[in-house]
């Protein structure tokens, strides 16, 4: 891995903050909206953190900017997390963070490139946000644009076929601008990976299609961006398998499946929100 040249302490310290910031925003909202997905929301914050507020070149006054760098969230149920980024980068106004899920709202359950500005395309079925960044780097190549493509999925998600056919093309193509990021917090919907459908050896297969791999704590920011950074000197496509907890920093949601689509209840959220204030995440 790459040293630490490319952040200071006083960077790891901003970003850990503005972390414990989205946590605390991403219960907020799904208790307001009385529905939506704490779990894989706080296990991928460190990693959202890191590439909105350090990484990404992006401008929030011009989102549709054709050289930024773009972000998929694959794993489109976990769009509280997303949404808090973006307001707290100035996307939006952080007070539309209540608005989730309702009606007329701009932040619906899963990410809609059309409703919500920062957005870079619109997830819904899983297992698809890996081929359209596939296809967003193979444009990048034709027209000879660097911009980065980010693609954040689930260890569950992985479990869709069409996921692997997108690496095999990467691998092929050599799209050395994409970066797979899977959030392995070893819980899906409704219960532990491994016993549903095992992804292991996942590294493995990764490097079989012919990608870089990259394994992190990704709760340690440190680590986070030291990957982030090594996957830009990468000439192949690069895959971070971030270890997560699912519902991170919360110890009553750590580690259940029962908190994947739950809503904390008024009770619920002093607590989490406690807890989150005055330990923050190691």
């Amino acid at each position: 891995m790459v040293s630490s040249n490319y952040f200071t302490e006083r960077d790891v310290e901003r970003l850990e903050a503005q972390a414990l910031q989205i946590r605390e925003d991403i219960l907020s909202m799904i208790h307001a909206a009385k529905s939506g997905h704490p779990g894989g929301s706080l296990s991928a914050v460190e990693m959202v953190t890191a590439l909105y507020f350090h990484v990404m070149r992006i401008d929030p006054q011009n989102p549709d900017w054709e050289d930024r760098d773009r972000f998929i969230l694959s794993k489109g149920h976990s769009c509280p997390v997303l949404y808090a980024a973006l307001a707290r980068r100035g996307y939006f106004s952080p007070d539309l963070l209540h608005t989730l899920r309702q009606y007329h709202s701009i932040l619906q359950g899963h990410p809609d490139m059309k409703k919500t500005p920062g957005v870079d395309m619109t997830a819904g079925s899983l297992g698809n946000g890996l081929s359209i960044g596939v296809g967003m780097q193979l444009s990048a190549k034709l027209h000879h644009q660097n911009y980065m493509t980010y693609v954040m999925l689930g260890d569950g998600e992985i479990q869709e076929g069409m996921v692997w056919e997108a690496a095999m093309a990467a691998g092929h193509h050599e799209l050395k601008n994409l970066v797979a990021i899977v959030d392995c917090n070893g819980v899906q919907i409704n219960g532990w990976v491994n016993e549903i459908m095992t992804i292991e050896p996942v590294a493995d297969k990764w490097r079989a299609f012919g990608w870089r791999v990259i394994e992190v704590n990704g709760h340690n920011m440190k680590d986070v961006l030291t990957a982030l950074h090594t996957a830009k000197t990468m000439r192949h496509p690069t895959a971070i398998l971030m270890r997560t907890v699912k519902g991170k920093g919360v110890s009553f949601m750590e580690d259940d499946c029962s908190w994947h689509g739950s809503a904390p209840d008024d009770e619920q959220l002093v607590k989490a929100i406690a807890e989150i204030k005055e330990g923050g995440v190691v």
